[in-house]
């Protein structure tokens, strides 16, 4: 989350971090601190700029292994409310690629995906009836965006949309980075019967670029149990009564 902040600003001080992160400031020298190590920006006075091009440094790619496990067992949580036979709309990012190694276990499913990662791992995987949502790949994502993965959507009905999300604040809902993965994840919204987003608890409090609904929109929110501590994430206990006060299920794994 940090990456993808100082890649869309370009130069972000640590102060101005803290603020959007919803975090202390000694949270965001440590996170500044292992990305640059990485290789994946580089610190200056007061704060951080990228070092690769934002399409290329702020991917999935350079996500991939952050917090890798906590998001396994975030896939594991999510797949486990999916019913056998149901029609599934599995939104791009690195936390539902391991929602989708989950839910070879739940076939058989029609799972509609939108990323060439999850299409990778349920490709000829029995029992899975696999569609791979048309439209153009985000560089550096690989996510399916466009107008014309919107006109596919458009014209699909879903009993489940698993949404990941940028963003997840008390007063402005669930936000994302890209305005693209905003507009798929706006029709995938209305073409499902119930939405359960799935993120870990970095995301609580962060009021990403582009608004994509308010919470009330989703019926079920899956993060880990981090966030209910409010040393680490002092946003989280406030975020997550907002959610339950909108109605929202929230599943601490």
């Amino acid at each position: 989350m940090t990456l993808r902040l100082v890649q869309n600003a370009g130069k972000l001080s640590v102060s101005e971090l803290a603020e959007r992160l919803g975090v202390s400031e000694m949270t965001v020298r440590r996170d500044l601190n292992a990305l640059e190590s990485q290789g994946l920006l580089r610190r200056v006075h007061g704060g951080a700029v990228p070092v690769r091009a934002r399409d290329e440094g702020g991917g999935f790619l350079a996500r991939r292994d952050w917090q890798a496990a906590t998001k396994d067992r975030l896939g594991e949580v999510v797949a486990a409310m999916i019913e056998p036979g149901t029609r599934v709309l599995l939104d791009a990012g690195t936390t539902t690629v391991h929602v989708a190694e989950h839910l070879v276990e739940r076939a058989p499913l029609t799972v509609a995906v939108l990323s060439l990662q999850a299409a990778q791992v349920l490709a000829d995987k029995p029992g899975i009836d696999l569609l791979v949502v048309g439209g153009r790949s985000r560089p550096g994502e690989r996510s399916l965006v466009g107008p014309l993965a919107l006109r596919t959507l458009e014209v699909l009905s879903f009993d489940c949309f698993v949404m990941s999300i940028g963003g997840v604040h008390a007063e402005r809902g669930w936000t994302e980075f890209s305005l693209d993965d905003a507009a798929v994840k706006q029709v995938g919204l209305v073409q499902a019967a119930r939405t359960v987003v799935v993120a870990d608890a970095t995301k609580l409090g962060v009021r990403a670029f582009s608004r994509v609904a308010p919470l009330s929109a989703a019926g079920a929110f899956v993060t880990d149990a981090a966030a209910e501590d409010a040393q680490t994430h002092p946003n989280g206990p406030q975020t997550l009564q907002a959610l339950r006060e909108s109605g929202v299920e929230v599943h601490l794994a």
